[in-house]
């Protein structure tokens, strides 16, 4: 095996674990921003590192992550596996928090139920519970896509280790920018709606190329960022 048999392949795997990874930033980053401002950065290490530990112990048992393919029963003459039913549920769990974080960052709002809300949701412990729970959704599905393109299994580690350093530099710049300016934190709960979409769409072999996703996505983001800027230039 030649020099460029593994750099393509592991340059590849890190750039595709880092954009999948993108999803866990933007959701640790939201719940995060619900602690008080020492224990925020906290829950971003502990959440992307368990999404670290998550993808190697998957890794270490691939056998048995394979084995979620297989279909275990069938409704209404389609096939339903392990994998199908994590995605399904990891969807809907995904669009109950998001529509429910857009209905807190605006209806609720005005109707003074923003207070309420938060002091029933800041707890330490419950944030790093959903953070796992989503942590175990994104790896499996990481973990499948990244069989699908190595076979070696110590580049499918390096990538892991490698894109979860990347997300753990960007996860504070991240999180502060959103933090900061509300309208980027409803767009990111718009995205993470999507993702939800999407998710619940694979459970349903009814699969939405995630290159339009991101894009679409990226998009926006651009747009945002491009308004924000005229009316800062514009209120000078």
């Amino acid at each position: 095996m030649n020099i460029t048999d593994i750099i393509l392949p592991l340059t590849t795997l890190i750039v595709l674990e880092v954009i999948l990874g993108i999803d866990n930033i933007i959701f640790i980053s939201i719940l995060a921003d619900k602690l008080p401002e020492e224990k925020r950065q906290r829950l971003r290490q502990l959440g992307i590192g368990l999404a670290m530990i998550m993808r190697l112990v998957l890794l270490a048992v691939i056998s048995w992550v394979m084995k979620l393919d297989q279909v275990l029963f069938t409704v209404l003459g389609n096939g339903i596996s392990g994998k199908e039913i994590i995605l399904l549920a990891g969807g809907t769990f995904l669009l109950y928090k998001s529509t429910r974080e857009i209905f807190i960052h605006t209806e609720a709002a005005n109707h003074n139920y923003e207070n309420v809300a938060k002091v029933k949701q800041v707890t330490f412990r419950d944030m790093l519970i959903q953070i796992l729970l989503l942590d175990i959704v994104f790896s499996i599905d990481s973990i499948i896509t990244a069989v699908g393109m190595v076979d070696q299994l110590w580049i499918m580690y390096t990538a892991v280790v490698v894109s979860v350093c990347i997300m753990l530099l960007a996860a504070k710049p991240i999180s502060d920018f959103i933090s900061e300016h509300p309208s980027f934190k409803v767009l990111a709960l718009c995205f993470l709606l999507i993702i939800g979409i999407s998710l619940i769409g694979e459970g349903l072999e009814f699969h939405i190329p995630k290159g339009y996703i991101y894009f679409s996505m990226a998009f926006s983001f651009f747009v945002d960022f491009v308004q924000m800027k005229t009316l800062k230039a514009s209120n000078k």
